[in-house]
């Protein structure tokens, strides 16, 4: 990796820290539905202009099983959950639990896909499951109803996100990594779309919220994905997933910095479990 590798490595871990708060601060405002469409449906049409630009093409006849997969599994469900979690639980104990994702990825591609499975993958899956168990323990947010339900929204986004592997083998093998950022996203908002409609914000939000919803929208998922892809396109797939290492600790620092969050020295220690155990199964 070259320095401008690591360079892109690092912006995008930051920018993708950063959802975490941008989504704890919008989704309060705009609600579960809406946070989900406007982010889905602003990235989708930004990187529709952005892939114009470069040449691609969406080829919707083709694709559309997969970008209708993608959608399901990878945005449109995830988006909605998180929007859920973050209007109840701190910004960075959902980036902690959402650095499960490859953790689950690695469990499901070996049920589904056949994919080897070492000792050393199963024991970053006992780190990772440890660290949850530390991070949601009732006495860091007792004061929290909703908390458990926010944290087990997280879990199953996660869940998802590890699924999606096996929906791009089974699906979307041979589509353009860029055409299904796309393509995934804009389906992920055609079929939310109904449901923003019957759920619209109880009042109009503020000028902090509604730029936080944007900067979901522009810097973490349009910015985020065309960065993503670069590195995998410069650097290979394992290596750009290495992004996954840094997010917590930019989304720490960022809520830190401008939410004034803290947390329990159980939760923080749990992190570092969920990391130890991400680190075992991608190098497992």
């Amino acid at each position: 990796m070259t320095a401008a590798d690591y360079a892109r490595l690092t912006l995008l871990a930051a920018i993708w820290g950063g959802s975490f708060i941008f989504m704890r601060v919008a989704a309060p405002a705009f609600g579960t539905a809406w946070t989900a469409e406007v982010r889905l449906l602003i990235a989708g049409l930004v990187l529709a202009v952005w892939l114009r630009f470069v040449g691609g093409e969406v080829q919707w006849r083709r694709h559309w099983k997969a970008y209708a997969a993608v959608a399901v599994v990878n945005m449109a469900l995830p988006s909605l959950l998180y929007a859920f979690a973050l209007s109840h639980i701190p910004a960075s104990i959902g980036a902690m639990i959402n650095s499960t994702s490859p953790i689950f990825g690695a469990l499901l591609a070996a049920a589904f896909l056949g994919e080897r499975f070492t000792g050393r993958m199963a024991a970053g899956c006992a780190a990772g499951l440890a660290g949850v168990a530390l991070v949601v323990q009732p006495g860091n947010f007792g004061d929290s109803p909703m908390f458990l339900a926010a944290a087990g929204a997280c879990l199953l986004a996660c869940l998802l996100y590890g699924y999606n592997g096996v929906v791009m083998r089974r699906y979307a093998s041979g589509v353009p990594s860029r055409s299904i950022a796309v393509g995934g996203q804009l389906a992920a908002a055609l079929m939310l779309l109904p449901l923003a409609a019957v759920s619209p914000p109880e009042a109009m939000p503020g000028p902090v919220e509604i730029g936080n919803l944007l900067g979901l929208a522009l810097l973490g998922n349009a910015l985020g994905f065309v960065l993503y892809f670069r590195l995998i396109n410069d650097v290979g797939a394992t290596r750009a997933l290495t992004v996954t290492y840094l997010m917590p600790v930019f989304s720490l620092f960022w809520a830190m910095l401008f939410l004034g969050e803290s947390l329990p020295p159980a939760a923080l220690a749990g992190g570092v479990l969920i990391l130890a155990g991400t680190v075992l199964v991608t190098r497992g």
